[in-house]
């Protein structure tokens, strides 16, 4: 089963996908593994692998290795440009960050990343990236027009855009570590307009009652990674915020 079919199939029958996010310049290929390892343990449906900054080359090819000798859940590409691109991976978010002011964010890195997905054979999901205030490292760093929190019509025209254009799947993105997650008005106005097309929720997600909030209101996969570097216990965090949002 591709992945995208299998994080679909997920999302329309049991509820909201739950995706570890881990980024490998934030600790050592083993400790991910074991960040991963717990967070399968704990429930979650796939791991995403990736990051603003420092996250490509060897590091990412030996944070992918050492997972997928812990588990057998997808691992999915989340790059931050071109070169946060493995053969090591099943999946990659083949993503566009639409409300950049850097072109290379919209089209010029995903040209450069596009040959090299093709060649090694990586299962490419397109998705449209929004990022969403606060925006967070993410946001400086792909010199994003962040859109305003209370200000949904403009999430919702972002979405619309991406959706015409032929992505599948559309992130909005608060930044890790947000103090808060996107607003549910926001994420309700997003996936009215989508329709079929999967929605994804991340930042700020720190806990059950937060992610249900953000499933109650129409997101079909959410994110959390941040928590987890914080966590003293991985498994039981992911325990707690799965049983939010599964039916």
């Amino acid at each position: 089963m591709q992945v995208e079919e299998y994080l679909n199939k997920i999302a329309e029958s049991e509820g909201t996908v739950h995706l570890t996010l881990i980024d490998p310049a934030s600790q050592t290929p083993d400790q991910a593994a074991e960040i991963a390892h717990a967070a399968v343990l704990g429930g979650t449906d796939a791991i995403m692998v990736g990051g603003s900054t420092g996250a490509g080359g060897v590091l990412l090819d030996q944070t992918l290795l050492k997972i997928k000798e812990r588990t057998d859940k997808p691992t999915i590409l989340f790059p931050g440009n071109a070169s946060g691109v493995s053969k090591h991976a099943d999946a990659i978010f083949f993503m566009s960050l639409l409300n950049s002011r850097d072109i290379n964010y919209i089209t010029t890195n995903q040209a450069m990343g596009a040959p090299v997905v093709y060649k090694s054979g990586i299962e490419p999901i397109s998705m449209a990236y929004i990022i969403v205030e606060p925006g967070g490292t993410v946001g400086w760093v792909g010199d994003a027009k962040l859109i305003p929190k209370h200000k949904p019509e403009l999430a919702v025209a972002y979405a619309l855009a991406g959706k015409y254009l032929g992505m599948h799947y559309t992130y909005l993105e608060a930044g890790s570590g947000a103090d808060l997650p996107v607003t549910p008005e926001m994420i309700g106005a997003v996936k009215h307009v989508l329709g079929d097309n999967k929605l994804i929720v991340g930042g700020g997600i720190r806990d059950g009652e937060t992610a249900k909030m953000c499933a109650l209101a129409g997101a079909d996969m959410i994110v959390t990674g941040t928590i987890l570097e914080e966590s003293s216990n991985v498994t039981a965090k992911i325990e707690e915020l799965v049983s939010a949002i599964k039916k």
